[in-house]
C-alpha cells in the first residue's frame, strides 16, 4: 500500500485520531504532550499514530494535510489543526464537544 493512501485510510479508519511524537502516555515533545493531555481530560477514546515511529508517514503526513506540523488532529476526517487550535478548543470547551458529537456518532 502507498504511504499516501496508508495515511487516507488511517484518517477514515478512526474517528478521533491524533499524530503525535510519542504516546499519549510518554510524549516526546512538549506541543504533543498539551494536545494529547488537552484529548484525554475529554474522556474519549482516540487512536494515535507516533510518527517518530513512522518516518514515512512523519514526511508525507504534512503533504497530504497542507499541514506543515505535528501534533496533528483528526475528526472524523477532518483535520482539526495543531497544538495551539486543540489547546485553544480545549480551554474554550468546544473540544469536549466537538470529540464526544464524533464518539457518538455510529460509523457510516
Amino acid at each position: 500500500m502507498d504511504i499516501m493512501d496508508t495515511i487516507k485510510s488511517q484518517i477514515e479508519d478512526n474517528t478521533i485520531l491524533l499524530y503525535m511524537k510519542g504516546s499519549p502516555n510518554a510524549p516526546q515533545c512538549g506541543f504533543s504532550q498539551r494536545a494529547s493531555q488537552a484529548l484525554m481530560e475529554c474522556g474519549q477514546r482516540f487512536a494515535y499514530v507516533d510518527i517518530l515511529s513512522n518516518p514515512d508517514i512523519r514526511a508525507n503526513l504534512p503533504k497530504y494535510a497542507n499541514w506543515p506540523t505535528f501534533p496533528q488532529l483528526w475528526v472524523k476526517g477532518e483535520l482539526v489543526g495543531g497544538c495551539d487550535i486543540i489547546t485553544e478548543m480545549h480551554t474554550n470547551g468546544e473540544l469536549k464537544t466537538l470529540v464526544e458529537g464524533a464518539a457518538d456518532q455510529p460509523e457510516a
